[in-house]
């Protein structure tokens, strides 16, 4: 009996090591410089915050393009073509007004932040379209995923495009300018 606690014990003890060295390891990863790098581009409470808004906005985006698209085509050949288009600029601002409120919590500017918005998301389109045909040729020759290649490239380009339009509306769109700027510098 003595001996069944005694080696209880050492496991325990062991176990004990095993999780402060895990825990110096995971302090250590959090504390290096490129962590921090990250961190400091990717706040987690604002990343998260854009991510769910991202739903939001995706969620409402899609909305209007299918409620258009049933108003319109009674009236218009291709009305999924207009719906798409004025779905789009709806849908632009409709993201542009939750990301200033919600993400980045920026004051006035409007109509700078606005247009800003536009750029950033007319270059993730334009960057999207002239990689989906190299994605698709690179998937469907390299992998079995012939008939879905379209759609993994879709969503392979959709997660990149996330990271990349929220650093583009972090340091761009919704970035602090002059004095606003310098203020949050000195801040920190």
């Amino acid at each position: 009996m003595l001996g069944l606690a005694a080696g209880r014990s050492a496991r325990m003890a062991e176990t004990n090591n095993s999780t402060s060295s895990g825990e110096a390891r995971v302090r250590r990863l959090r504390d290096s410089r490129l962590i921090q790098r990250l961190i400091h581009h990717f706040p987690p409470g604002q990343f998260g915050r854009y991510l769910v808004v991202g739903l939001c906005n995706t969620a409402f985006g899609y909305g209007c393009y299918a409620g258009l698209t049933l108003l319109l085509t009674p009236h218009l050949p291709y009305a999924y073509i207009v719906a798409s288009v004025l779905s789009g600029l709806v849908n632009i601002t409709f993201s542009f007004l939750t990301y200033k409120w919600f993400i980045f919590k920026t004051k006035g500017n409007y109509l700078r932040e606005w247009v800003r918005c536009l750029l950033v998301y007319s270059s993730a389109i334009a960057i999207s379209t002239a990689a989906l045909p190299l994605v698709v040729y690179g998937l469907r020759h390299l992998t079995p995923a012939r008939g879905s290649a379209p759609y993994w490239a879709g969503a392979m380009l959709m997660g990149i495009t996330v990271i990349g339009g929220f650093l583009g509306h972090k340091n761009f769109s919704f970035a602090p300018s002059g004095k606003r700027a310098a203020d949050a510098v000195a801040q920190k």
